[in-house]
């Protein structure tokens, strides 16, 4: 696998896998890759690791995939099955004794601030999480050493940003995307992207338009994350796929050349 690698910490849409209270045949699955926490990657690039988005799964995935130490958050956008488990970054703080950088759009950082308002005030609670905000443009910025470029799209009405790193692109929560954007995922070898479900969906891909994407995008490999209950069993779903194209589960590592 090497030392620069892309873990997959849950690939499972807003409710999670399985959803409360659901009788389903995938909900009941025995499959332990039909379980799916919310949507969430580690890089883990060297001895530094940065995780996209901090959902209400990640304590638990935190603890599962037995992190001890982070350098960096990215988030997607500010729904809260990506945000939601931004608090849980103290014991990183409490660690490290250093805030923990978080790389986001300026829209998504005044909402943190309403959501987290006791993290930003001016006389916070000294056992509050410590965050040091940083507002990705449209250029590429630098986390360490490790270049990281943005990629912007929709989620319906809403814009997202998806990232590169080396080889690897995740665009998770994706509807629409422009062609000079495209143009950033010119010689992705590996591509992680969102597909909802088979139907039609206001601000997601479903399996249909991932599968179009992917063939535009034409990686040597492609995974679906953000995988909702509706989209069938993993071993059923898998065997009808395309050759290169694989439903993502919980704990996937992917290997990254930068």
């Amino acid at each position: 696998m090497g030392t620069n690698k892309c873990i997959l910490l849950g690939t499972g849409t807003s409710q999670g896998v399985p959803v409360i209270g659901c009788n389903c045949k995938v909900c009941h699955s025995t499959d332990t890759k039909d379980a799916r926490l919310r949507s969430s990657v580690l890089l883990s690039l060297g001895d530094m690791n940065i995780v996209i988005d901090t959902g209400p799964d990640f304590r638990q995935q935190m603890l599962r995939q037995r992190v001890g130490h982070l350098n960096a958050i990215l988030l997607t956008h500010e729904h809260n099955d990506h945000v939601a488990g931004l608090d849980d970054i103290r014991p990183f703080n409490f660690m490290q004794r250093e805030s923990i950088s978080v790389f986001t759009s300026s829209r998504v950082i005044e909402d943190l601030k309403s959501k987290y308002h006791y993290i930003f005030a001016e006389d916070k609670y000294p056992g509050a999480p410590s965050i040091q905000l940083n507002e990705i443009r449209d250029d590429s910025f630098m986390i360490q050493k490790i270049a990281i470029q943005p990629i912007h799209y929709m989620h319906g009405n809403m814009p997202v940003i998806g990232f590169r790193i080396g080889d690897l692109a995740y665009l998770t929560d994706i509807k629409y995307i422009k062609e000079k954007e495209m143009a950033k995922l010119t010689g992705v070898k590996t591509l992680i992207v969102s597909a909802l479900h088979r139907s039609e969906h206001h601000s997601h891909f479903n399996l249909d338009e991932a599968l179009r994407f992917i063939k535009k995008v034409n990686p040597q490999a492609a995974y679906l994350t953000h995988i909702s209950h509706l989209m069938g069993c993993y071993s059923e779903v898998s065997k009808t796929l395309p050759m290169g194209v694989h439903l993502a589960y919980d704990g996937l590592q992917i290997g990254i050349n930068l």
